[in-house]
């Protein structure tokens, strides 16, 4: 019949796709039957190092801290891009070299705006 035709080389893959999923929730199933249940007051507390929480639960951070974390995902992207290109660099000759310097020299104006801005700097 048209449109239930299911090629057959996709069947190795469904197999081990099939049994990473029994794996993975043969694991969960394990953990669930075998860790020790011991609850008690201070492990149901809902704060991770012990200490008593201060202040409102529902703090608002900088707008800074997440500045600083594009940044950083920004130029982290800038050395994925850098990489490749290096290995490359003697196949790419003039033209790969000049087009890598008008990306990086793209991401120094951002860098430096952002850096007139102040968003490196901590209050």
């Amino acid at each position: 019949m048209p449109g239930t035709f299911i090629p057959s080389d996709y069947f190795p893959v469904a197999v081990i796709f099939s049994i990473a999923c029994l794996i993975g929730l043969g694991a969960l199933v394990v953990g669930i039957l075998v860790r020790p249940r011991r609850p008690y007051t201070q492990k149901l507390f809902p704060y991770e190092s012990g200490n008593p929480p201060v202040g409102e639960p529902r703090y608002k951070f900088s707008v800074r801290f997440y500045i600083v974390a594009m940044l950083f995902v920004v130029f982290d992207v800038e050395a994925v891009f850098l990489y490749p290109w290096a290995v490359a660099y003697d196949k790419l000759g003039m033209f790969g070299f000049v087009e890598m310097m008008l990306f990086v020299f793209i991401l120094l104006i951002g860098y430096l705006y952002v850096w007139k801005k102040g968003a490196f700097e901590w209050e």
